[in-house]
């Protein structure tokens, strides 16, 4: 893919670019995470409902990671971790 490159018209449109680059990015990183996690949970035969219980979220909340919806805090991070028992490298790889 082919991407034009972007010129700034002025210092107020470069913050504007670069703002909305690192949200892009971020969400691409978001959707990765989801994407491992749903990944190890279903390699491991765990439900959605089963991975809330067992690291105290609500099932939304599950629901809202594996689709790369929402950000977390690196405590929720960890609690998702143990509960399903894998690597930080396999979740953030």
């Amino acid at each position: 893919m082919f991407l034009r490159p972007i010129v700034p018209c002025c210092q107020y449109c470069f913050y504007a670019i670069i703002g909305r680059m690192k949200k892009e990015q971020i969400q691409t990183e978001l959707k990765h995470f989801g994407e491992n996690l749903r990944r190890e949970r279903t390699a491991r035969k765990i439900t959605q409902d089963k991975l809330a219980e067992l690291a105290h979220l609500n099932i939304r909340t599950v629901q809202k990671i594996e689709a790369g919806q929402t950000n977390i805090l690196i405590t929720t991070a960890k609690r998702i971790r143990k509960a399903i028992g894998c690597s930080w490298e396999s979740l953030l790889d």
